[in-house]
């Protein structure tokens, strides 16, 4: 009883922001938010939800405070409560081209113009979204530590990030995609030194392109 307070609780404060704006006429609010800006390898994912008023998963909360099979079980309750969502994203090249910050605000604004109907208002997790939505959007520091509707929209994020990460340590087996997710890890420098950089790493990022250099040089 008293875990079930506590994380009834919990879920309150960071619904309060929520229905703070409620209160004031923002009837269908929408988290949104990003997983993959700091990997070296693959795209970076944006996901928005479309959060119901009247129910809450338990357990909810920022994806990076959660494991892979707590994201996945929740991913699924998420998707069942708040019906209404989207995933998008912005390839490696893509972020060499516009630049990372460019390339999540792209991605973002697909799964935001995705979602049928539109909401009254969005939370995006500390990225100011410009241009045409027809609806309000507001940036939150932090907006996946206390804002419901965006710490859904993190984990939807993360899990779809992660099983684009596990399908492309398939097609290249030698980086470790499927156990780091394309982060900076040291077995994933390793093999930057040793392989070089494959077509869905970001070289444009220093960490990758250095390796390249030196592997190019010493041909």
């Amino acid at each position: 009883m008293a875990q079930l307070l506590a994380e009834t609780f919990r879920l309150g404060l960071m619904r309060g922001l929520e229905e703070l704006l409620r209160g004031g006429g923002y009837g269908r609010i929408a988290g949104v938010d990003e997983a993959g800006r700091g990997s070296l390898a693959g795209p970076v994912v944006a996901a928005a939800v479309v959060v119901e008023p009247d129910r809450a998963v338990p357990g909810v909360d920022d994806s990076k405070a959660l494991g892979a099979a707590q994201r996945q079980r929740l991913a699924a309750a998420i998707r069942r409560a708040h019906p209404v969502s989207a995933v998008a994203a912005a390839s490696p090249r893509e972020i060499d081209r516009v630049n990372i910050l460019e390339a999540t605000r792209r991605a973002m604004r697909r799964c935001l113009r995705s979602l049928q109907p539109a909401p009254d208002l969005a939370l995006v997790d500390a990225v100011s979204l410009s241009g045409g939505f027809g609806f309000p959007r507001l940036a939150v520091i932090r907006g996946d530590q206390i804002s419901y509707a965006v710490a859904c929209a993190s984990i939807l994020a993360k899990c779809e990030r992660d099983r684009i990460m596990i399908e492309l340590d398939g097609k290249y087996p030698h980086y470790g995609f499927a156990a780091h997710k394309g982060y900076g890890a040291p077995r994933h420098r390793q093999a930057l030194r040793e392989y070089g950089p494959c077509p869905v790493h970001r070289l444009t990022f220093r960490s990758v392109l250095p390796a390249a250099s030196v592997r190019a040089g010493g041909r």
